[in-house]
């Protein structure tokens, strides 16, 4: 019995130890296992992940070239907002939009939240073609608005070239008007190709739009005379000057000083001689102060010099 006793504790304590082994070895293996598992899931792409991986890199480059393209749309509209705003606007003398229209709100995008993977590669894939098409119509529509721009400087350009204002400054009556009048020497009734008006001799003479002071003379019987290129088929004659401001082939501007008030000439006292000429057949001057005066001054003028009267040269 004592032997019995023995071999069987020995049996027992064996025993003990083949669990403890199993388990320490099942322990190893668990966690050798999750091991790899971990491995095989954090640092190896399975084909599906791998698949995933290869669409969101397309996606994301699709996505990417949306956004650029919408970056050019976005400037190409800055520029049509700046000459709406700037140019066309300010002609009309209207004021700018106001910024809660030419801004709206956008869409939220939580109604796409739900997309799937097909559907939004058909959504991009749409929105670029829409976003191309936009983009050439954009292209198309600046190119008009460039001409427009062009057209708008060329009007000022031509507006700045007309007669606007009186020659003399605060002049306020004709001395002898446009049309037939008596001729101070021959006393016969002739066509006066522009108007007389009264200045004490050395007041100063302005040009009335901008041009080019030409070398030809206006005539004989002019005396000191200045005639002015102002294209678009307007020329002005300024006669009987004392004294001239400037020089042929120079440039000047509307309100420019040119000279003096004369009496050159074949002239019956001190005046300027005035004239306008559109496509090379005179015109009366009177009918281009719009710049500088006021309705009631305009008509004085105009009433004055409607008189058949003699002219001064």
């Amino acid at each position: 019995m004592p032997f019995l006793n023995q071999k069987f504790r020995f049996n027992k304590k064996e025993l003990r130890r083949i669990i403890v082994r199993i388990l320490w070895f099942g322990a190893t293996a668990l966690s050798f296992a999750v091991l790899v598992i971990w491995i095989s899931f954090y640092l190896f792409n399975s084909p599906r992940e791998k698949m995933l991986q290869r669409e969101n890199n397309e996606l994301k480059l699709a996505l990417k070239e949306v956004n650029s393209k919408l970056n050019s749309i976005n400037l190409v509209l800055d520029d049509i907002q700046d000459r709406d705003d700037y140019v066309y606007r300010a002609i009309f003398e209207t004021d700018p939009i106001d910024r809660e229209e030419r801004y709206p709100f956008l869409l939220e995008q939580s109604e796409y939240a739900d997309l799937s993977h097909d559907e939004a590669i058909e959504l991009i894939r749409a929105t670029s073609k829409k976003t191309d098409r936009i983009m050439l119509r954009l292209a198309l529509q600046s190119r008009s608005l460039d001409t427009v721009n062009r057209l708008v400087i060329e009007k000022e350009k031509m507006l700045q070239s007309i007669p606007a204002i009186r020659p003399i400054k605060n002049m306020s009556r004709v001395a002898s008007g446009f049309g037939m009048r008596y001729h101070p020497i021959l006393k016969t009734l002739r066509r006066h190709a522009g108007i007389d008006i009264s200045a004490p001799r050395g007041t100063p003479v302005y040009a009335t739009a901008n041009g080019v002071v030409t070398s030809e003379n206006a005539g004989s019987g002019y005396g000191i005379n200045i005639v002015i290129n102002h294209g678009y088929s307007y020329k002005t004659v300024y006669a009987h000057l004392s004294k001239k401001a400037v020089r042929a082939g120079q440039r000047v501007i509307r309100g420019q000083l040119i000279g003096y008030v004369g009496n050159t000439g074949l002239s019956m006292g001190a005046h300027l001689h005035y004239e306008v000429h559109k496509n090379g057949i005179p015109v009366n001057p009177v009918h281009f102060f719009f710049s500088d005066i006021t309705p009631k001054e305009y008509d004085e003028i105009l009433e004055t010099s409607k008189k058949i009267n003699q002219a001064l040269s």
